[in-house]
């Protein structure tokens, strides 16, 4: 069967043009996400509850509830990256009625993860915010605000495999078109449902979460929408719209290791977080909010990840490793160089960047503790570059059990004990007695994870430059 002439194969380009075809639509999309986030970010910090003590405690639950609805997307894992390796290899290898094949598998896939993931979360969710240790009562707000993500989570599980599908076979425009409408039609949902309109009642800090679980959802029906009329050739049909075990197999040999490499990421992230909380609910709110625009680096980044998963995987499919390689290098380079610069501005503009969510007095000491580690992590963007670019790349491979290694070493043998040693002021080790810690607050926290990025930057690096993930078989 013919390639469709909308899939971006097309070896007659340069790496260059290649990867920045695939990955500026990407990019954009990124950027209007990071755009909702900050957003709801700047609600929560410029609008005052009727009582003023409860401003941080907003914030802070704000933080917790953006880490978990970012931990959503690594659950989502479970089915995108097997997708998007599986349909690249189908479409470079020309083969695209098993690429269909694998999309529709990826739907059905979607629709019994989602559910069953909205029903555990909805009865664990207290007993993971007790594990994450805010104080109250940014414990009962984070469960409050969480509740409207878990509930439609099957939609956004249906919007992040649908679009994988389809960057896989070259397209990532609609995930363009589709993230970037969320993320834009985000905007006023929050505002009004923070506020309320004629009959829709106020929901207050809830109805920032509210606003973007509908938006998610409309973003979900709006990828079938598009998979049912057809699109780069691929549609969902009737007649393949049933469950088909042995690609239901292949796609979760690819992308349980990566699901669990993300989940691992996630799991780690928020043990992370669960150290910074114990700092107070200013170290939590100032770790929020950098976070939050760290994610210009880390987002920007994710796009020339994006543009690395197809490419390897079509020039793999095609039989072509060593234009794969190409490809890569090129990603990464391109994606360094963007991530460098957003480093400059972290550095250049950290006071500012955090007054923004914090404008009022008697938030100075956020801001205090903020800046510093906004700081520091813009030297580490070309390490935090290294990561994600290869990580797509590796994963269009199908290379998906090294990325969860490196994690394990990154987190747990360096990120965790460096933040115990960094942060507490003594550490017990039960029948071994305590040691003294630094005590150094959150900028302990953060030298810790800078130090596990600079030694995982530097693994994926090495994994890449190996080549072994050109012999790997999906």
């Amino acid at each position: 069967m013919s390639i469709p002439e909308n899939i971006n194969v097309d070896s007659s380009r340069s790496p260059v043009e290649r990867v920045l075809l695939l990955a500026w639509p990407v990019l954009l999309q990124q950027a209007l996400i990071l755009a909702a986030g900050l957003y709801d970010r700047w609600v929560a910090g410029n609008y005052l509850p009727s009582d003023e003590n409860l401003h941080s405690s907003y914030q802070a639950a704000l933080s917790t509830v953006q880490y978990l609805a970012w931990s959503i997307s690594c659950f989502a894992v479970l089915v995108s990256v097997g997708s998007t390796a599986l349909v690249a290899r189908f479409i470079g290898a020309g083969e695209v009625e098993d690429a269909n094949r694998v999309t529709n598998q990826s739907i059905i896939l979607a629709i019994f993860f989602g559910i069953l993931a909205s029903l555990v979360g909805l009865w664990k969710l207290p007993d993971l915010i007790a594990l994450l240790k805010l104080d109250p009562p940014s414990d009962r707000l984070a469960i409050e605000m969480l509740q409207p993500v878990i509930l439609f989570l099957v939609f956004q599980m249906i919007e992040l495999s649908g679009i994988a599908c389809l960057t896989g076979a070259g397209d990532t425009k609609p995930g363009m078109l589709v993230l970037g409408g969320v993320a834009v039609f985000n905007i006023p949902m929050v505002y009004l449902f923070f506020h309320g309109f004629w009959i829709l009642p106020a929901f207050g800090h809830q109805g920032i979460t509210l606003g973007t679980a509908v938006s998610h959802s409309i973003g979900g029906l709006v990828v079938l929408t598009f998979l049912i009329k057809g699109r780069a050739g691929l549609s969902l049909q009737r007649r393949l719209f049933k469950p088909q075990i042995i690609l239901i197999k292949r796609i979760l040999r690819v992308s349980i290791p990566a699901a669990i490499d993300s989940l691992s990421v996630a799991a780690c992230q928020l043990w992370f977080l669960s150290l910074v909380n114990v700092l107070g609910k200013e170290a939590a709110t100032a770790h929020g909010n950098a976070i939050g625009w760290e994610g210009l680096g880390y987002l920007s980044g994710q796009a020339f990840a994006t543009a690395a998963a197809a490419l390897v995987g079509q020039n793999l499919g095609a039989r072509n490793p060593n234009e794969a390689a190409r490809c890569g290098w090129t990603a990464f380079a391109m994606g360094s160089i963007c991530m460098a610069v957003m480093g400059l501005v972290f550095y250049l503009c950290a006071e500012p960047m955090l007054r923004l969510f914090n404008p009022y007095p008697h938030q100075q000491p956020v801001i205090d503790a903020g800046v510093p580690v906004l700081r520091l992590v813009a030297f580490a963007m070309p390490a935090l570059a290294a990561i994600i670019i290869f990580t797509g790349a590796l994963r269009g491979a199908g290379d998906t059990r090294m990325p969860m290694v490196a994690t394990w070493i990154g987190f747990l043998l360096i990120r965790m004990p460096l933040a115990y040693l960094f942060t507490r002021s003594t550490i017990d080790l039960g029948s071994l007695g305590t040691i003294k810690g630094w005590n150094l607050g959150l900028i302990g926290a953060w030298w810790a994870m800078f130090i596990d990025l600079a030694i995982r930057g530097a693994l994926f690096f090495w994994r890449f430059s190996s080549g072994r993930w050109k012999k790997v078989v999906v």
